[in-house]
């Protein structure tokens, strides 16, 4: 008799676990978070892709098509925007074969298990010495895609805040002068493609290199009052004048039709200085979570849907330089979460 009781112990708990698991899945979140690897402890990629399903973590961005993680995604539901590694834009911008051979290599093989919304053609190369070959790559990528009747996979780049020559205030936001070279053709290619741009957008690193004259409260989404007045628009922090800074650079070279995703965003734990502590790191990633999921978009764009990338998924011990870099992570490379956010 005993026997059987404890069994049908187990068996409740197994039933309650299974219950609270899915619950856990069900309850997804419109937020991706970035799962960088550059780290030598870091847990396997089939680990990670279901710490993503524990935590309704329904998106992703990899930054290089790894197998592992590309494996590891099959049959996920995880949507991923795969990134082309930057050292590899001059050989694939050479001719339409190589970008044709490495999506047969990188992306064909994963197609039926996989969701790709987005293709990234480098990671903050413009401006830069690979920056000539960006829009040579969307273009090849593009008409394969097309060829293969895969037109819901966008592509696109993505670009730092070192793109713009003004930002402040947002209405002058605009391309410094090499990035207005490139960024023209770029734009024109996702306008023309109904396509997005992605942008990193770091308020930490804005307050971080002026503490004197930028508010925390206003780089932590927790001011209460306008703290920078643009013309008629009200801004409260300081996320929407970066974001809204992109939007009018691109009004600024002729386009106001191509919409953004915040491919970066997030603030360190630890590092070199006193804001960066697990609790800063907390309220800003939550705010932001929270900020996005509202689509309630920004003063110039109000209501516009922005998705957002919070970076990083761990604490990578080889990013350089280090210190801060190293503390962008929601969890420590044994998983366990630096500070709640999904909670």
């Amino acid at each position: 008799m005993m026997g059987s009781f404890r069994q049908a112990l187990i068996l409740v708990a197994t039933i309650a676990a299974a219950i609270h698991y899915q619950i856990q899945i069900a309850e997804a979140i419109d937020i991706g978070v970035c799962y960088g690897m550059l780290g030598d402890n870091l847990p396997a990629a089939t680990d990670v892709v279901n710490m993503y399903k524990r935590y309704g973590i329904e998106k992703m961005r990899l930054f290089d098509p790894n197998p592992e993680a590309l494996n590891a995604l099959r049959g996920s539901n995880i949507g991923v925007i795969l990134g082309m590694r930057d050292e590899d834009l001059p050989g694939l911008a050479a001719s339409v074969d190589a970008v044709a051979s490495w999506f047969s290599i990188n992306v064909e093989p994963y197609l039926n298990d996989v969701e790709f919304p987005i293709i990234a053609v480098g990671n903050e190369v413009i401006p830069g010495v690979y920056a000539e070959n960006v829009l040579p790559v969307m273009k090849s990528l593009q008409s394969i895609l097309q060829g293969r009747g895969l037109a819901g996979i966008k592509v696109s780049t993505v670009l730092s805040g070192a793109t713009l020559g003004s930002s402040y205030p947002p209405s002058s936001g605009a391309f410094t002068p090499e990035a207005s070279s490139t960024m023209k053709g770029v734009l024109t290619f996702l306008s023309q493609q109904g396509s997005p741009l992605l942008i990193n957008v770091y308020p930490y690193f804005a307050y971080a290199n002026d503490p004197v004259n930028i508010r925390l409260d206003y780089a932590q989404f927790t001011a209460t009052e306008p703290i920078v007045m643009d013309g008629e628009l009200s801004y409260y922090n300081l996320f929407d004048a970066m974001v809204d800074a992109f939007f009018s650079a691109m009004e600024k070279e002729g386009v106001s039709d191509v919409d953004v995703i915040v491919s970066e965003s997030g603030w360190p734990s630890a590092g070199n200085c006193d804001f960066t502590t697990p609790q800063l790191a907390a309220t800003y990633n939550k705010n932001f979570m929270n900020h996005v999921t509202s689509n309630q978009g920004t003063p110039k764009r109000p209501n516009a849907y922005i998705e957002g990338f919070i970076f990083a998924m761990f604490n990578e011990n080889q990013k350089q330089p280090a210190g801060v870099d190293q503390n962008f992570g929601l969890f420590y490379p044994n998983m366990q979460p630096v500070y709640p956010v999904f909670s």
